[in-house]
């Protein structure tokens, strides 16, 4: 499993536990939607500044989404 789907995986994890959905994260992180989908699936690579508004969105830490 590549780094990309492992992140998309924990984002994805993250998300449902707060019982929201990937609109609401998109719009948070000032993202369309359709890219956050593709985050989680790891379908893209995404830069450090994405990532970044994507966890603060999420409100968690870098360290409970990267893989290593």
């Amino acid at each position: 499993m590549s780094s990309l789907t492992k992140i998309g995986n924990n984002l994805k994890k993250t998300r449902k536990s707060m019982n929201l959905r990937q609109i609401d994260i998109a719009k948070k992180a000032e993202l369309n939607t359709s890219y956050y989908a593709r985050i989680e699936r790891g379908e893209i690579n995404f830069s450090v500044n994405i990532l970044g508004r994507v966890i603060k969105a999420l409100k968690t830490t870098a360290s409970k989404i990267l893989p290593f």
